[in-house]
């Protein structure tokens, strides 16, 4: 079953967003999915700053993200786009970085006015780090976050809401763990008109 991480971005310890990330997680988990939660804000600042990539904490953030086989990029909306917290971490991977990934983008805040933020900041930095297939992901309202003597939950509608493209995001993670493993293993073969030593490339 393919591995997933879940990377929040919030730079505050009463995150919302990492309250619905963790609510994605759950029905991952649930549907059979291993998971793992990141939380930016919990890794050294120093280190985080100054691209301290041997350091490691740093070192382990970096080996969770080329392990997964998807991830959840989620952030809360700070001046129209995601954290500057979020853009340091991203800033530490390979250009590379989510190549053969299917990622979900996560984007929460307090106005439908900020709904453009996951196709005009967060989309493209995922497309530039090679993702192989960002799913359409959501924008989660911080009022559909409700918080009271138990534990925070979602409001019913944007839970259903937030479900249904979590669903979409597994039958994708799961079509591309299939794909991979019916593709055949490429063997070197003879070239005709090479010396029985010789191997050509593959095709």
């Amino acid at each position: 079953m393919p591995q997933l991480l879940a990377i929040t971005g919030s730079p505050s310890a009463h995150s919302r967003t990492a309250v619905v990330a963790d609510h994605v997680l759950r029905r991952l988990s649930h549907a059979g999915f291993t998971t793992e939660h990141l939380s930016v804000r919990e890794l050294p600042a120093a280190d985080l700053l100054s691209a301290r990539r041997g350091e490691p904490e740093i070192r382990r953030a970096l080996d969770a993200v080329a392990g997964a086989d998807g991830i959840v990029i989620a952030s809360p909306v700070y001046k129209a786009s995601y954290t500057g917290l979020l853009k340091a971490f991203l800033d530490l991977l390979p250009q590379d970085g989510l190549v053969g990934k299917t990622v979900f983008p996560l984007v929460t805040g307090g106005s439908l006015a900020h709904v453009l933020a996951i196709d005009y900041a967060l989309r493209p930095v995922l497309s530039a780090l090679g993702a192989r297939h960002v799913t359409a992901g959501r924008f989660v309202l911080d009022s559909s976050v409700e918080r009271g003597s138990g534990p925070d939950r979602l409001r019913p509608e944007a839970e259903l809401d937030l479900f249904q493209a979590v669903d979409e995001f597994a039958a994708a993670l799961r079509g591309a763990a299939s794909y991979a493993t019916e593709q055949p293993t490429a063997h070197p073969t003879a070239h005709p008109t090479a010396q029985p030593t010789a191997l050509a490339a593959t095709p």
